[in-house]
């Protein structure tokens, strides 16, 4: 944490009304939600394009727009719609359950939408740094090939997926597994061609093919690093490809340069020994070939915000409802094993239609004012952050942070004292889903 007069000694660019740090579902939601305010806006992003984990992480797959195991649509908003415009432009294609779709095309449509609401965007730049003047986050210190800079910000948007700037300003956070304090493990998503998805489809028995990995791992030809399919994600656009989610690196902090390192080199070489396997045990995959590993490697799990409301397993499988909603979850509680290869115990399968609302107060800190965190480590247990964490979850996040950003500073108050009833009324003018009446209507 820098204080107010230790950045200024730093080269300062420009302020902005709202600074969004990291470019992924929550933070592009947010940076367009504020721009289309009519704020100045800008997303500050690690990689060379926007999407996050659906970008430079590869996972070409974004789900669940629905209530679950249904095709009632409960998400709304940015999320949604760079679905669409995916889909339009030919590049995948989007249902009430879900979106499929090639990277590139997911890239074009992040940038062209960008363009159009008025976010600035700064790419191959990190965070190094939060800015702090009497318990208010005031903007952040920026790394990159310019060198370290001082960016000014009458609000900040945390969507880092990993906390960074709350972390960096002081404010508490909790980590992993209550028990044991380990995360949910990481993935490198990987690419492969070659694919016969008809044959394929038609020759598996079961989704996570859980058979095929025993045998081959009894023969010797695989080892015990997954047991099972996480995602085959594909898209019509793209026939002959697939997206792998199968990689399993656990016992990795996602807060560590080390850590990501080896995760990341340990991803490739499993990447590339799933070729093999594929090849002789995989009916489709014959003949497929490894196209790419992804830039990015996936995380599940890091810091978790301690915010003004802390949501839980109980309140997740409850289906509760909240005054302060910000939009719905209906994912399933998705539990990868923190010790080995799998799923953990305390994962949860819904019934058909499960969904339950979001509240504004995960987003805001104990004490901390002038920032609000979006995405994966907003305040949760672990067990509600395996629902709350996938994409369309933090799409809705960072949405509501993005408009209530906005808000907060055009009311002159901080964004713990946000109107609540004005930030739903600007979140369903946006397209957003917020109460049972939306999804009914």
């Amino acid at each position: 944490m820098l204080t107010l007069r230790q950045a200024r000694r730093l080269e300062t660019v420009p302020a902005v009304d709202v600074l969004v740090a990291g470019g992924g579902p929550a933070g592009f939601s947010a940076g367009f939600a504020a721009a289309r305010m009519g704020a100045k806006a800008l997303i500050v992003e690690q990689c060379n394009c926007l999407g996050g984990i659906a970008g430079a992480g590869e996972h070409a797959h974004i789900c669940l727009y629905s209530a679950w195991a249904s095709q009632t649509r409960v998400v709304g908003g940015p999320i949604w719609d760079v679905a669409g415009r995916v889909a339009e432009a030919g590049y995948g294609v989007r249902t009430n359950w879900d979106a499929d779709f090639e990277i590139e095309g997911l890239k074009l449509a992040l940038d062209r939408m960008a363009e159009e609401c008025g976010v600035a965007v700064l790419y191959y730049s990190f965070v190094a740094d939060t800015v702090v003047d009497d318990g208010r986050a005031v903007g952040v210190v920026v790394q990159s090939k310019d060198g370290r800079r001082f960016f000014p910000a009458a609000r900040v948007v945390d969507a880092t997926g990993d906390g960074d700037v709350y972390a960096r300003a002081g404010a508490p956070f909790d980590v992993g597994d209550e028990e044991t304090g380990l995360c949910q493990p990481m993935t490198l998503m990987f690419t492969i061609g070659g694919v016969d998805y008809a044959k394929l489809k038609a020759w598996r028995t079961s989704y996570q093919m859980r058979e095929v990995w025993a045998e081959a791992q009894r023969n010797g030809d695989m080892r015990p690093f997954q047991n099972q399919v996480m995602g085959f994600w594909w898209t019509p656009t793209r026939p002959d490809h697939l997206g792998i989610n199968f990689t399993h690196i656990n016992k990795v902090d996602a807060t560590k340069a080390a850590d990501l390192t080896y995760a990341t080199i340990e991803g490739r070489r499993q990447a590339a020994e799933c070729i093999p396997v594929f090849r002789k045990y995989v009916r489709g995959l014959e003949n497929c070939f490894l196209i790419e590993t992804a830039p990015l490697i996936g995380t599940r799990e890091s810091r978790r915000l301690r915010g003004v409301y802390r949501l839980t397993r109980a309140d997740v499988v409850g289906q509760c409802r909240f005054e302060d909603s910000v939009g719905f979850g209906s994912f399933f509680i998705d539990i990868h094993a923190t010790k080995g290869p799998g799923m953990d115990d305390k994962t949860w399968r819904p019934p058909a239609g499960f969904r339950y609302q979001i509240p504004y107060r995960v987003m805001v800190p104990e004490t901390l004012d002038g920032l609000l965190a979006a995405g994966r480590c907003v305040s949760c247990d672990h067990e509600a952050l395996g629902s709350l964490r996938v994409m369309p979850q933090c799409g809705v996040l960072g949405h509501a942070a993005g408009i209530a950003a906005v808000h907060s500073l055009r009311g002159g108050v901080q964004p713990r004292a946000v109107n609540i009833a004005a930030l739903q009324a600007e979140l369903r003018r946006q397209g957003a889903i917020v109460s049972d009446a939306d999804v009914e209507a």
